[in-house]
């Protein structure tokens, strides 16, 4: 019988930038500021590092896979993501290109994450039509998951020219270039992913308990399609340190900054409320070591989930205090998570 995949721990960012944060305004900085996440993270035994796309004035990162490549040269073992890439205005074909030539770059180490986006500014921006929204993501995944799987590729779909018999190269060093489908809380797009037999992603950022569902229909309906169990990863706000007190002390007005520059609808972020969303039945993962093993095994039995990535250094938090809490997502909780999994 083979042995069930070790649970894995990653992180990612947006690279979102904060005004007046030592450094985490400016682009440049921040982007150097990522590259030593992402290096720590490799050499402490995380197991994935992801960036995001946007295309705004308060992010970094535009294009995932120009990041992940520099981070590819950078690294050793760990697996690289976007997390997430806007398919639904991206062109399928070239997107497998280049992340084919990523897993090139980093032997075999590439993943792609397909999703419509928190934003909708790249549809302007790459002259689409909004009211299409839902029609780009549908066709143009079917496109990337053809290309994918044969070369030459003959489709035709309703958002671009037909394809046929057309090479598309490079092809990636894994014999399958793995793809995820990032789902924020819609069931429709859920059981689609169990049904292709993708992995799937739960931006996890209310009550926890709600996501329930959607991991149970991403799990049937895998089943029905005659797959095996599709993997479900979790993301969530993170920031540990050595107490709980430290890292809520710490955290709360750098993620009082963040909330207010990022999700200004919701109001002022108060402390009452940061303690109610890190306790032990909320969707931040703020705290101790040993709090923040408890709650992804608390999700995972609820879940299911084998994959959880971290969102690290929001709200311009320094370059120190970010490190020291990727350290101790890889030194004390992943090895914690692990044991406790392998258990049962």
């Amino acid at each position: 019988m083979t042995a069930a995949a070790p649970f894995e721990i990653g992180i990612f960012t947006f690279g979102e930038l904060t005004r007046g944060a030592g450094g985490a305004g400016d682009p440049r900085a921040r982007l150097e500021q990522i590259l030593e996440w992402a290096r720590v993270a490799d050499q402490a035994g995380l197991d994935v590092f992801g960036v995001g796309e946007h295309h705004r004035p308060d992010f970094a990162v535009s294009s995932p896979q120009m990041v992940l490549a520099a981070v590819a040269r950078e690294t050793d073992r760990i697996r690289l993501t976007s997390t997430v890439t806007v398919l639904s205005s991206a062109d399928p074909v070239r997107l497998f290109e280049e992340f084919a030539t990523l897993d090139l770059l980093s032997g075999g180490r590439a993943e792609l994450t397909a999703g419509r986006g928190a934003y909708v500014e790249s549809f302007p921006l790459f002259g689409q039509d909004l009211r299409r929204y839902d029609e780009y993501f549908d066709d143009r995944l079917d496109l990337l998951l053809s290309v994918r799987a044969e070369n030459p590729v003959t489709w035709s779909g309703t958002t671009r020219e037909p394809l046929q018999d057309a090479g598309v190269w490079p092809r990636p060093l894994q014999e399958e270039l793995p793809v995820w489908i990032a789902v924020g809380g819609t069931p429709e797009s859920a059981v689609r992913a169990g049904a292709l037999g993708l992995p799937m992603y739960l931006a996890i950022l209310g009550a926890p308990r709600r996501f329930r569902d959607l991991a149970a229909l991403h799990r049937d309906a895998a089943a029905a399609a005659g797959h095996a169990a599709a993997k479900l990863g979790v993301t969530s706000h993170f920031f540990a340190a050595r107490t709980t007190q430290e890292a809520r002390d710490a955290f709360f007005p750098h993620y009082a900054a963040y909330f207010a520059e990022n999700m200004p609808r919701g109001g002022v972020l108060d402390r009452a409320t940061l303690d109610t969303w890190a306790g032990p039945d909320g969707a931040l993962f703020a705290g101790s070591p040993a709090e923040i093993v408890d709650k992804i095994l608390w999700e995972h039995e609820m879940l299911g989930h084998t994959r959880f990535l971290a969102q690290v250094g929001l709200g311009g938090l320094s370059q120190r205090d970010t490190l020291r809490s990727i350290e101790l997502l890889a030194t004390e909780v992943l090895p914690e998570v692990r044991r406790a999994v392998a258990a049962g």
